[in-house]
Order: C-alpha cells, then sequence, then structure tokens
C-alpha cells in the first residue's frame, strides 16, 4: 500500500511537473506569436511616435529645491529662479491670463516657461543631443534676430527659397525676428537657450507652412508644435479654438487640426533645424526633407468663403428688388 501511494504520487508529480513544462512551452509559444506579430504590425501610429518622444529619450531631470529663504543665485543674466509653489502659481496665472488676452505675449511666454520645467525642455535638449545638426546647434548657439540673419539680404534672394519665404512673410505680416521675449524661469542655462531657440524660430514654422499669424493660424500651428515638441505650453494653446467662430472651429476640426497632428508626429523634430543655413534652399525641398506638407492657404481659404457671401447677399438683394418692381 506504501508503495502504490509513493508511486501514485510520484505519478502526479511528474504529470503536474510534465503539466508545468508544457504550459511554460505554451506561454514561451505564444510570447514568440505575440512578438512576431508585433514586429510585423510595427506602423508608426501617432501614439507610437508621441510615446518615443517622451519615453525613448528619458532626460536626466535637474531641479533644485529652494525656498525663498534661500534663493540661490541666477544661473545666467535676467534668470530668475523659482521655488515649486512660485512656478505653480505661474503657470496658472499666465495661463488665465494668455485666454483672458491672447495678444499678451509675456504671459504665453511665461506659461511655455513654467510648463516646461523640468521634464518637457529637458527632453527637448536630449532630443537635440541626439542629432548631429542639433549638437551644433547647442555649441554654437546661434540666435535669430534681423541682425544676424541680416534681412537686407534676404530680400534679394530669389522667390521660393526660404529667405525669401521668411522675409515676405515678415512683410505681409508686419512682424519682427527682434520681439521674442528673453527667457528668464527655466534654471539651466543650456535649456534657456533651447527654449530662446524654439521661441526665435517660432516665425519659420510660420514661413515653412504659410500659416498666417490670426488666431486660427496661430492655434492650427501650436496643434503642430505640440506635435512636434511635446511643449505643454503648445497644448494648452489649442484650447483657443474654443473663442474662434462656428465656421473657423468646424475647419479646425476637419482640416487645420488634423494636418497638424499628423505632420507634427511624423515631421523631423524642427529644435534641429539650422535655419541660418537653409536660406537659400528652396522652401518646396526643405518641406520633403523634413517631412511637413503645406496646409491649405487660409487666408486666400478665407477671402474665397467672403466672396461667396458677398455673392449671395448680392442675388438675395437682386431678388429682393425684382420682387419689389
Amino acid at each position: 500500500m506504501h508503495v502504490q501511494t509513493l508511486f501514485f504520487t510520484s505519478s502526479r508529480f511528474t504529470c503536474e511537473v510534465s503539466s508545468v513544462i508544457c504550459s511554460t512551452a505554451t506561454v514561451e509559444v505564444d510570447i514568440a506569436i505575440i512578438t512576431a506579430k508585433m514586429s510585423l504590425l510595427k506602423v508608426s501610429t501617432p501614439f507610437s511616435v508621441l510615446s518615443k518622444k517622451l519615453f525613448l529619450l528619458p532626460p536626466g531631470i535637474r531641479y533644485q529645491a529652494f525656498s525663498v529663504l534661500n534663493r540661490p543665485p541666477p544661473n545666467y543674466p535676467g534668470h530668475v529662479p523659482l521655488t515649486f509653489l512660485e512656478r505653480t502659481g505661474l503657470a496658472v496665472g499666465s495661463a488665465i491670463a494668455s485666454m483672458v488676452d491672447h495678444y499678451r505675449h509675456d504671459m504665453i511666454a511665461a506659461l511655455g516657461e513654467a510648463t516646461a520645467q523640468p521634464y518637457f525642455i529637458a527632453r527637448l535638449r536630449k532630443a537635440m543631443l541626439s542629432h548631429p545638426t542639433g549638437r551644433r546647434i547647442l555649441r554654437d548657439k546661434p540666435r535669430l534676430t534681423s541682425t544676424t540673419l541680416n534681412l537686407p539680404h534676404l530680400r534679394t534672394l530669389p522667390a521660393g527659397t526660404l529667405g525669401h519665404a521668411y522675409i515676405t512673410w515678415l512683410d505681409r505680416e508686419g512682424v519682427s525676428p527682434d520681439t521674442r521675449d528673453a527667457v528668464r524661469y527655466i534654471d539651466d542655462p543650456e535649456e534657456a537657450y533651447v527654449m530662446q531657440r524654439y521661441r526665435e524660430a517660432h516665425d519659420f514654422f510660420h514661413a515653412l507652412t504659410g500659416l498666417p499669424i490670426i488666431a486660427e493660424g496661430e492655434i492650427a500651428l501650436k496643434a503642430f508644435e505640440f506635435a512636434n515638441t511635446v511643449l505643454p505650453m503648445t497644448g494648452l494653446s489649442v484650447a483657443a479654438v474654443a473663442r474662434l467662430k462656428p465656421e473657423e472651429r468646424t475647419r479646425f476640426f476637419e482640416v487645420y487640426g488634423p494636418w497638424a497632428v499628423r505632420n507634427g508626429l511624423a515631421a523631423e523634430e524642427m529644435i534641429h533645424v539650422y535655419w541660418e543655413e537653409e536660406m537659400e534652399t528652396q522652401v518646396e525641398e526643405l518641406r520633403m526633407r523634413l517631412g511637413v506638407e503645406q496646409p491649405p492657404d487660409l487666408r486666400e481659404w478665407r477671402r474665397r468663403l467672403r466672396r461667396e457671401k458677398q455673392m449671395k447677399a448680392d442675388d438675395g438683394r437682386v431678388k429682393v428688388e425684382a420682387q419689389t418692381m
């Protein structure tokens, strides 16, 4: 009896071990199948691209905690070190001020800096360090101003070049590259330069895409920038779509919003572009190289709609006059 019990016990143990081995083998086969399917279905979805930007470039976050009683000295000229509570208050206050008055560029700039640290601006710097042109920009630290860009020279460049498109856009919109606020609330000096570079390159995004500085164009460009840079301020700025007219909102959600997300995620990160070296490059060639589709001409679209409305109004007036005669 004892021998039989031992035999049955050992047999049951052998069966259980075999069952575990079979189960393990099944799991390994399932994992292999799943891995193979994932490799076959490796598609650059918007979520995968965004995840890559957020998680595959983990920055070395540097954040110095202090209080108002032991505030450290500035790290660069104009720098204002902020405590965590001060930074939070700046983010909330500047966000409210920006929503109330979207012409408060100083508040928009403050919102960008308050929400970019410590993670997002560090990610952008890390992305630049991983790209050869980005590393050159960080080493040279060029500035995009009317002096460094030599605006009179840009007026002599042939039509179709980036320099010509840029100066034409500046003249048409009545803006200057010298109006960008200096960075003050980013603690790390190199990260502060990255924010300044992004800020000064904004007008080149306009020239490259052709989007005007009217509210509808700015919101579309901010959506593009958010998908491309993942800076929180650019995403928060898209909330201003609620202030657009109904037909403008419809146009954004049906045309310019999808264009912004698709191109912002698919294009090369704009922070890598050495704009100063691309002035004589054909705009179409640069768009193709960066992977940016030109959106429909927003100003022409709005003009066409105004003409159509005017024609309908004229037709209605003619019909009313004909009925009264």
